[in-house]
């Protein structure tokens, strides 16, 4: 197994309508020969490099990808893997890089029926990635965030059974809980 890619430095986090601009261009762009997984690999990597330079908001749609994948393989972090490629796999500590960047004023969350577009400027988060995001500017001490992460959790239960990516919010809340009790630098990389 290759080693983890590092977390990348921050430059900036486009908003959604950017990324899903540049995604629809090198989806269009792709061989139609290719096989789906092979479809999937070259978006992937696409996103993937965006996210190396420092772009957060690729790293936020690769962060989802990777648990899309995660649930069509049944949980498979190897199937997940062989698929984007080695040292791909977006992981914790590129998860909590990314929703600590994630502004919060830029956020869209549509309201019950609402048929709105978002702004172009707006981040557009799965719901998963929301209560994550809150989580982590709310241990930051972000006070919104923490009553936002708090009102957010009250529909946690509604939606557990409906929802198959509230799993990976829970993983990921385990382990910033288990993080911040390991002193820094004395535990593995993650």
């Amino acid at each position: 197994m290759s080693a983890v890619a590092p977390v990348p430095a921050f430059r900036s986090f486009s908003p959604t309508m950017r990324i899903d601009a540049f995604l629809g261009d090198w989806r269009a762009n792709l061989p139609a020969e290719l096989t789906p997984e092979e479809r999937e690999a070259q978006l992937y990597g696409e996103a993937w490099k965006e996210y190396l330079t420092g772009d957060y908001g690729f790293g936020l749609w690769c962060w989802h990808e990777t648990d899309r994948l995660t649930n069509s393989f049944g949980g498979s972090v190897k199937e997940v893997t062989r698929v984007l490629g080695a040292g791909r796999f977006f992981g914790f500590s590129h998860r909590r890089a990314v929703a600590e960047k994630v502004p919060l004023e830029q956020i869209h969350r549509p309201r019950k029926g609402e048929m709105s577009t978002p702004r172009p400027e707006a981040i557009v988060l799965a719901n998963y990635q929301l209560l994550c995001t809150y989580l982590v500017h709310a241990k930051r001490g972000d006070a919104k965030a923490k009553a936002l992460y708090e009102i957010a959790l009250l529909d946690l239960e509604d939606r557990r059974r409906t929802d198959p990516y509230l799993k990976f919010f829970e993983t990921f809340r385990d382990l910033l809980e288990r993080s911040e009790k390991t002193p820094l630098g004395s535990g593995k990389a993650r």
